[in-house]
């Protein structure tokens, strides 16, 4: 359980923060940026569910509680270590993927198939969903860097990918299932 009876520790006022293991290291590093953006992915998400009701109101609070679980996961560096720990880490699952794929199926089964790119608009609700997807991913190249240079829980990496998809598809769920889709027009303003 976590207790905040602090919200300020001056810790970090040099350009450092704490990883979940301890561990110090310097708040520009490319682990704290994928977290982070993690987290910002987080923040666009809970103002997307302002516009949000029924099961997709469900679906994205539990895509909430597992972007929690992602920053966990990429805030605790030494995946080989994890059994050194002495209490279960959090690491995300294929379990969690494949909800996102079979959420994404469904959506899917509803729209009529796209003959063009969508831009970015429609509904109030589906703009901040796209705002959701290219944030996600924003995340995903972080982690994608940060997995270059560090080991990195290979499912946290393809949540990411696959979440941009979700919001993707949510996004024309919210445009009245894709007829309210603001389609792109090549070459429109030339």
């Amino acid at each position: 359980m976590v207790v905040l009876n602090r919200i300020y520790t001056r810790t970090g006022d040099a350009g450092e923060t704490a990883l979940s293991n301890g561990t110090r290291v310097a708040k520009h590093s490319p682990r704290v940026a994928a977290y982070g953006t993690v987290d910002e992915t987080n923040a666009t998400l809970g103002l997307a569910r302002l516009h949000a009701s029924g099961e997709l109101d469900l679906q994205l609070a539990r895509i909430q509680n597992d972007l929690f679980d992602l920053g966990a996961d990429l805030a605790r560096p030494d995946m080989e270590r994890d059994s050194e720990a002495g209490y279960p880490i959090l690491r995300m699952s294929e379990t969690q993927v494949k909800r996102l794929e079979a959420e994404i199926d469904a959506m899917i089964a509803r729209l009529e198939p796209l003959r063009s790119f969508i831009l970015p608009g429609g509904s109030a609700f589906a703009a901040q969903l796209h705002l959701c997807r290219t944030v996600c991913r924003r995340a995903e190249r972080c982690a994608v860097e940060l997995a270059t240079m560090e080991s990195v829980n290979e499912a946290a990496v393809k949540y990411l990918n696959r979440l941009s998809d979700w919001f993707f598809v949510a996004a024309r769920i919210a445009n009245d299932e894709g007829r309210a889709d603001v389609l792109w027009v090549p070459g429109a303003n030339r």
